[in-house]
């Protein structure tokens, strides 16, 4: 089979949709098919094209440099000349699918949509996104089948939408098959907070923590994994609450992945209280890893802990009540049995059965006598 994987970002870029790719892509290319990642590269210093685990990584200019807004006219372009038997769009909030999106109902190319939703920090873009919604519908109900990464994204999208259930798969992200190096030893008084550097991921609401938690817990030290707008917000709030000593900032490179997970091992919980995740990969990679997680009582990460995969507190906690649930992770660790995490293998596969069923239907696209016109781009 023939398969094209279309997302805005890809390595070395970070993110859960990077990650799921380069897990996925790879996976599928062994099973004997052919795959093509096609991305975009707003700094047009990567290389425009590379081979990645036998998956072929192409990649576009996109602008603006410094947003994430990813026009990527390129994107049409390629669809527009290529040839494959199913396009996968990974993602659908930047430019990049809509204009995907065009191009396969053009020519006519089966093709699915996985969301991968996440929050953003504008207020202003927040409140656009049920207008969004409400602009790409038509392009995203003509796919041959729409995935969720959980329960809850299939749900919200159906809902908002207006597009039946049954239309979608869930088909979770899985965990790393990375192990600890040697030597790797955790300490447990190591808070990791990961995630980009946005206020919506909630690094700040740990940093406001910890003066109550030291209280607790003298030992205790945060490590905050990401790089993003927020930076600055965030060592600030450090410096005004006298943390330099006990709280860091610092990213890894998405393709260093021992490293992150020799990170991750070392620590004593892994915090995410993020205002919104459909579902959250570092949290699952912290898991298989055997570290604990407290996360928001919301969106995906409410569905974790419905399982019983890590604890979650409401999204209005105020900094003791943080506080309180750090030190009682931090003094009685829970352990998370391997069997319940789902696994990248097994991702791969559901994918492949996603795809099967389309490529295998006499009839592909719902409302495909709409018509939509279009002009190649380039």
């Amino acid at each position: 089979m023939r398969i094209l994987m279309v997302s805005a970002r890809y390595y070395p870029f970070m993110g859960g949709i990077e990650t799921h790719i380069h897990e996925v892509g790879p996976r599928l290319a062994a099973l004997g098919h052919s795959v093509d990642a096609l991305t975009t590269d707003p700094s047009g210093t990567l290389p425009h094209e590379e081979l990645v685990k036998g998956m072929r990584v192409r990649r576009v200019r996109a602008w603006p440099k410094h947003r994430d807004y990813h026009f990527a006219p390129g994107v049409m372009t390629e669809i527009l000349r290529g040839s494959w038997d199913i396009i996968h769009f990974q993602g659908w909030h930047t430019f990049v699918a809509p204009l995907g999106l065009l191009a396969a109902v053009k020519r006519d190319l089966p093709f699915v949509l996985t969301f991968h939703s996440g929050g953003h920090s504008s207020r202003l873009r927040n409140a656009v996104r049920s207008l969004q919604r409400a602009l790409l519908k038509p392009l995203i109900a003509r796919a041959d089948r729409l995935i969720g990464v959980s329960e809850f994204e299939a749900d919200f999208f159906s809902s908002t939408m207006g597009i039946p259930r049954d239309r979608f798969a869930v088909v979770p992200n899985g965990t790393s098959t990375l192990t600890p190096s040697p030597g790797v030893r955790v300490d447990p008084n190591l808070i990791i907070s990961v995630g980009r550097l946005e206020r919506y991921k909630g690094h700040h609401r740990v940093i406001e923590a910890m003066p109550e938690l030291l209280r607790r817990v003298p030992g205790a030290r945060l490590k905050i994994l990401g790089a993003g707008p927020y930076e600055a917000e965030l060592k600030a709030a450090r410096h005004q609450l006298c943390l330099t000593d006990v709280v860091t900032i610092e990213a890894i490179p998405g393709a260093e992945r021992q490293r992150l997970a020799d990170t991750v091992a070392s620590a004593g919980l892994l915090v995410l209280l993020s205002e919104y995740e459909a579902h959250p990969v570092a949290v699952i990679e912290a898991l298989s890893l055997g570290r604990p997680a407290l996360v928001s009582d919301t969106s995906g990460t409410r569905e974790l802990a419905q399982k019983g995969l890590c604890r979650a507190i409401p999204l209005d906690a105020t900094p003791v009540a943080i506080a309180d649930a750090l030190a009682e992770e931090l003094r009685t660790p829970r352990s998370v049995p391997a069997e319940t995490l789902p696994n990248w293998d097994d991702c791969a596969q559901a994918l492949l059965d996603v795809y099967h069923s389309v490529t295998s239907r006499p009839v592909r696209r719902p409302n495909s006598s709409q018509p939509v016109t279009i002009k190649p781009v380039g």
